[in-house]
């Protein structure tokens, strides 16, 4: 394993593991680059122009470390191991072979660990992560008891067993934790017959959001239609729970073990959008795309407190990043200006309407777009709890007399406009924000800021500048507090252009009924 080893070390794994790969029957194309730096670890390159459709490596699904290709493969079985418990124990095992194991290349060039904030301290996630998505949900904390739990359950029994002989040394609950955090951030999915599997070369591929330029499928050897390719991609592994896309390969025939296998043995690399020379080869979920600077594959469509939790890395400027409001806070801010009977009714209202917020973990939350755009459903809210006591009571009492209503016939007649409280697609954003809704946004937006430790975006920002990324603990907690203090500094920017825009759009309709009213 690769924990901290020198440039000169890793150089040296890395013409160990190519030579490994052509033991293994890999084909590695030259025109492919691995390269080794301190800063940005193991990344691919194009060592010239690649265009879409050409394939840049095969690899036999006989090299994958599976539980099916596992030295360990007949004790997962009689333990009835399965899914990422199963992969964990047959990684743990081949690593305790050292140079015996058939992967033992491979797994040099792997790291003890990924950085995800599971193998974090508990400290380390407290002041890391102080107000983020990640932290205030004790998402990471209840990460950390599960899979202890998992560990104490089923490896912890194994140890006392004479006949394994398992050394304790490479199957504690660090050791447990390290391999479900390789197995989370770089498992692919292979087939149904091997389930998810360590990829050599696949994960390789770097990841950068929205420019996907390689597509790892299967090379079938039965005369399958390249349709039924298309419909059975392998997918990159999104939880440590289960992958990110469904197999599809059934043809009736997945209780028989040697058709599942002999389907197709091959995983192709294939490029599907251009590539410069000198660029980094990235990948999304099962796919390989271009950036700037190299080669990459991507994990699909995700924020940074996803990406940081799944796979322990951030990205600058995620397009996918969002910060949540939670309702226990909306809450909050409603008992600060409202009895508790007045916050209660409305919400209820709001419910009755058939409005809900996001569900997660057993609680629910309001998203804020990376452009600060809130969710509509949050802005109904709040348009309720600061609606009239009259209009209040009238859309009330129609709401509990009709029935089963249709929701797009209920509607509100205000001095602003008419609003109809309907699909929230077919609802105006623009009438729900009214001066008092977008004071209601700022105060939440505050609200929701104060739960970071540091004093201001501006601090976290001047720390990022001056970071390392090879600090990525660090690097990472401090990318994921600025994505989403921006967010919410974004927010405030919507609030006060839409409180401004009100405020013009009031003041208009006010000389104009007085203009009315001096001409009668």
């Amino acid at each position: 394993m690769a924990a901290t080893a020198s440039s000169a070390t890793m150089a040296r794994r890395l013409r160990a593991f190519k030579r490994w790969m052509k033991s293994q029957g890999i084909d590695c194309s030259d025109a492919l680059e691995i390269t080794h730096s301190v800063e940005q670890g193991i990344c691919v390159y194009a060592k010239c122009d690649l265009e879409e459709g050409d394939v840049v490596a095969t690899i036999p699904k006989d090299s994958c470390l599976t539980v099916n290709t596992s030295s360990a493969k007949d004790i997962i079985e009689d333990y009835g191991f399965e899914g990422p418990l199963g992969l964990s124990f047959a990684l743990m095992y081949e690593i305790s072979l050292g140079h015996a194991s058939p992967w033992a290349p491979y797994l040099h060039l792997l790291p003890d660990s990924e950085p995800l904030p599971l193998v974090w301290t508990l400290d380390e996630v407290d002041s890391l992560l102080c107000g983020t998505e990640l932290h205030k949900g004790q998402m990471v904390k209840e990460d950390k008891v599960l899979i202890y739990d998992d560990w104490k359950e089923n490896i912890l029994p194994l140890m006392d067993s004479t006949s394994l002989k398992l050394n304790p040394d490479f199957f504690g609950a660090e050791q447990y934790i390290a391999a479900k955090s390789l197995v989370a951030s770089r498992s692919f999915e292979v087939d149904d017959y091997h389930g998810f599997g360590m990829v050599p070369l696949a994960d390789l591929f770097n990841h950068k959001t929205g420019a996907e330029n390689v597509h790892f499928t299967t090379e079938l050897s039965n005369g399958d239609s390249d349709n039924d390719t298309d419909n059975n991609d392998e997918g990159k592994n999104t939880s440590d729970d289960e992958p990110l896309y469904e197999n599809s390969c059934d043809d009736g025939n997945s209780e028989d073990p040697s058709y599942l296998r002999d389907d197709s043995k091959i995983l192709e690399t294939i490029i599907v959008k251009s590539v410069k020379a000198g660029d980094e080869i990235h990948y999304t979920h099962l796919h390989i795309w271009r950036c700037e600077c190299g080669v990459f594959n991507t994990y699909g469509s995700m924020g940074n407190a996803g990406l940081l939790h799944r796979y322990g890395f951030t990205e600058p400027d995620n397009p996918n990043d969002i910060v949540n409001i939670d309702l226990e806070l909306v809450l909050h801010w409603s008992s600060s200006l409202f009895s508790s009977r007045h916050s209660r009714g409305r919400l209820s209202l709001w419910r009755r309407l058939d409005y809900h917020g996001c569900d997660s973990q057993n609680s629910e939350y309001f998203e804020i777009s990376s452009n600060g755009e809130p969710q509509v459903e949050l802005l109904i809210l709040l348009y309720i709890m600061l609606l009239p006591e009259e209009a209040y009571n009238k859309l009330d009492l129609y709401a509990c007399t009709a029935g089963n209503l249709n929701l797009n016939e209920i509607a509100i007649s205000l001095e602003k406009g008419m609003i109809s409280f309907g699909k929230t697609s077919e609802i105006s954003k623009e009438l729900l924000l009214t001066k008092s809704v977008c004071d209601a946004l700022l105060g939440l937006a505050d609200a929701r800021e104060s739960l970071y430790a540091s004093s201001s975006v501006d601090n976290d920002i001047d720390a990022l500048k001056n970071c390392s990324i090879s600090d990525r603990k660090l690097y990472h907690s401090l990318t994921l507090r600025v994505s989403e203090r921006m967010i919410l500094k974004k927010l405030r920017t919507y609030a006060a252009t839409a409180a401004a825009q009100s405020h013009t759009t009031t003041a208009k309709g006010f000389l104009s009924r007085k203009k009315s009213k001096k001409m009668t």
